[in-house]
């Protein structure tokens, strides 16, 4: 019988009786570049259609077959040098084949054949590109300059294949704000013969004003920033022929303002497949496309949901079909697989699984098997399974609790695994997928075994509702029992993200670790509603009224940290960016008297001033949902300020851009509310590099300033 536990205790204990070096903020901020997170192995690949995997050790890419466990061979960094005297270290891998692989070197991608030594091509691109794509079946590059798509193979660098001279319209760069999954612009088909590719309009849309202080004087940056509620932009798809160098555009009108996503070619290159979704974001259509004609065949299939539906993941059709391909849907409450045809026959859901899948790394030889990722049961963790594609039976392969990071080799016979946990920094498998036989190729030291760290805990407890909800607790090293710690609550709390995870730190951030111990504090954090991988029940509570779910959980964390006889709970403060600047600010002004003290990063203040694609969905439009809107306002709330409020934005911040600070800024002095500024000149959403660094520390001196 299993037994269920209010609080499960997952440790990590680096104090020692030699471990006496104190970690600073500026160390842990820097971290990676000091050598303080677990190392491990790069360049892993598979080569095709082979057992053999590849890694670079040192400067030098190891090839070992993995049914032997053997080294086969050996190409250091001189072997290339000789070919490639301009290299200064092993580049990094795009693919690999059983007789060369491709990787970036400067402006052009080199084809270099490992079995004769020897360059086999050069594809040399303008140096202006951006957006760069490599497919090896072309042979050729797609890429960007400014708002315009270009090609580069072998014999010619600048293949224009638009030539815009209005901005307003862009092509080959991710569309709707890289929402719904969208990472990229440019989208080859299977065999190389086409190229689909987004495009925007974005006349509708505001221009928003930065400014560039780093001019003499300051001068002028408009970006292109939807508000909700306003003008957005309106999408297109291209397919451009590489034989007969012309391009079509799927015929859809999109002067409703509708979304173009989760783009995918059928493996014979007839057809393109699109997600279409409705500007209210509650009702999508998947249609298919001819690619000579550009008309529309069919609608496969469509989606509704009364609060949102976000399709994220492109078709995945299975080997040696045209036709049946499986679909991502949280339709019965989690993302699960469906296995549908391409004239819209349901085939059946292949998995039922009451937690998340994420994704497909692909199938068996055989095509029996597919192999996903998901996160289990419990879903602080992620693991891969193999699913029968006929029975839906399913296996667990990986085996160890943590975060599991894998990668199927193209024949599905093997996986190289890699995982982390609490307990472990960074473990590399190989995994054979018949048998269940593992391999160890790499296991790393703790980084941090010399520096003097508390613990840090996982537990959960219960929301109002019932719902369990996952903490993590961070405590100072000397850890006393009987004294009375203050304590720093580190929160984000918005969907799509999830803050504790059984990896290396638990999902902390190194400097979370060092100022527990340079200040004695407890830092804690809790995944309330509303954040990722619980379901959509779970993430879907917040719509139409952002924070009120959040901020309930949040305070349940605040009770629970008060019924520990170790926390001083006169001494809490709140800290957070972007999302967690919404919850830090909404937190401390709609509940005073809870915190003494709250920093608050790029915080979205006013839901109307944030972008359509994100914003709409969650909260509708300023007219649909006024009173949501301004519920949300945190400036509402601005005399309710009991204790010390610091706000932080980039001057150039294009995501919660900063009017939204503005705005609380200005109602503070409209109230008569003191509170405290500070700006990063010229930095973005996020503060990165060595002023980082200076970021940290702002924050946490005024939290330790202020929370007394």
């Amino acid at each position: 019988m299993k037994k269920l536990f209010t609080f499960l205790f997952l440790g990590v204990l680096f104090l020692g009786f030699s471990q006496q070096k104190e970690l600073t903020i500026d160390d842990a901020v820097l971290g990676y570049y000091k050598g303080l997170y677990p190392s491990s192995i790069y360049n892993r690949h598979w080569v095709d259609n082979s057992n053999i995997y590849v890694y670079q050790k040192e400067n030098a890419l190891i090839y070992t077959d993995a049914k032997s466990n053997v080294e086969v061979k050996t190409l250091t960094l001189e072997d290339l040098q000789k070919t490639y005297n301009s290299l200064k270290r092993f580049p990094s891998l795009q693919d690999i084949s059983s007789s060369s692989f491709s990787f970036r070197n400067g402006n052009s991608v080199e084809i270099y054949n490992y079995v004769s030594n020897s360059k086999e091509e050069t594809i040399q691109f303008d140096e202006n590109a951006q957006n760069n794509e490599y497919n090896s079946k072309a042979k050729a590059v797609a890429y960007t300059i400014d708002n315009n798509l270009y090609i580069a193979n072998e014999t010619n660098s600048k293949i224009a294949v638009t030539d815009f001279k209005d901005t307003n319209i862009v092509s080959g760069q991710p569309i709707h704000r890289s929402e719904f999954g969208i990472v990229k612009g440019t989208f080859w088909s299977p065999n190389g013969s086409y190229l689909a590719f987004y495009q925007k309009d974005e006349s509708n849309v505001t221009d928003y004003p930065l400014v560039d202080v780093n001019t003499y004087p300051a001068s002028l940056k408009n970006i292109k920033y939807p508000m909700a509620g306003q003008g957005s932009e309106q999408a297109k798809i291209g397919i451009y022929n590489l034989a007969t160098q012309k391009t079509i555009y799927l015929n859809i009108d999109t002067r409703d303002e509708h979304y173009l996503t989760n783009l995918s070619w059928t493996p014979n290159e007839k057809f393109v497949l699109v997600a279409e979704i409705n500007r209210g974001q509650n009702h999508y259509w998947y249609n298919m496309y001819n690619v000579e004609t550009g008309e529309k065949v069919t609608t496969i299939l469509d989606e509704k949901n009364d609060k949102w539906v976000e399709p994220e993941h492109d078709a995945v059709f299975l080997p040696n079909s045209n036709t049946n391909f499986l679909w991502f849907s949280e339709r019965d409450g989690f993302m699960n697989l469906y296995e549908y045809t391409t004239n819209g026959k349901l085939v059946k859901q292949l998995t039922k699984f009451k937690w998340v899948v994420t994704d497909i790394l692909g199938f068996d030889s055989k095509a029996k098997n597919v192999f996903i990722t998901g996160t289990s049961e419990d879903a602080r963790e992620n693991h891969t399974y193999k699913v029968n594609l006929k029975t839906g039976k399913y296996t667990k392969v990986t085996s160890e609790a943590g975060t599991h990071n894998t990668k199927l080799s193209s024949n599905g016979n093997y996986l190289i695994d890699q995982y982390s946990s609490l307990t472990t920094p960074n473990n590399i498998h190989i995994i054979d997928t018949k048998k269940g036989k593992t391999t160890s190729i790499f296991s790393a030291e703790n980084p941090l075994q010399e520096y003097k760290l508390g613990t840090t805990e996982f537990g959960n407890i219960k929301g109002d509702d019932g719902t369990t909800l996952y903490t993590r607790v961070i405590k100072p090293a000397n850890f006393d029992a009987s004294k009375k710690y203050p304590v720093l609550v580190y929160v984000y709390g918005g969907p799509h993200a999830q803050m504790i995870t059984n990896s290396w730190l638990g999902g902390s951030n190194l400097w979370m670790q060092a100022f527990a111990t340079a200040n004695d504090y407890i830092v804690f954090t809790l995944d309330n509603r509303g954040s990722a991988n619980r379901g959509f029940a779970f993430e879907s509570i917040i719509h139409r009224n952002l924070g009120d779910a959040e901020i309930s959980d949040q305070l349940k964390g605040i009770d629970y940290l008060k019924s520990l006889n170790y926390v001083d709970s006169e001494r809490i403060a709140v800290n957070g960016w972007s999302y967690g600047g919404f919850m830090t600010t909404s937190l401390m002004l709609r509940n005073p008297g809870v915190f003494t003290t709250a920093v608050a990063g790029g915080p979205v203040i006013d839901w109307k001033y944030y972008e359509v694609m994100y914003g709409e969905r969650y909260m509708d439009t300023p007219k649909e949902n006024p009173t949501g809107y301004d519920k949300t306002r945190v400036a509402k709330y601005i005399k309710n300020l009991d204790g010390k409020l610091l706000i932080i934005h980039g001057s150039v911040d294009p995501v919660v851009v900063p009017q939204h600070s503005m705005s609380l800024l200005q109602e503070a002095i409209k109230q008569k509310v003191q509170i405290d500024f500070f700006t990063y000149p010229m930095h973005e959403h996020n503060v990165r590099g060595y002023d980082r660094v200076h970021l940290i520390n702002k924050m946490m001196n005024y939290i330790v300033e202020n929370n007394n």
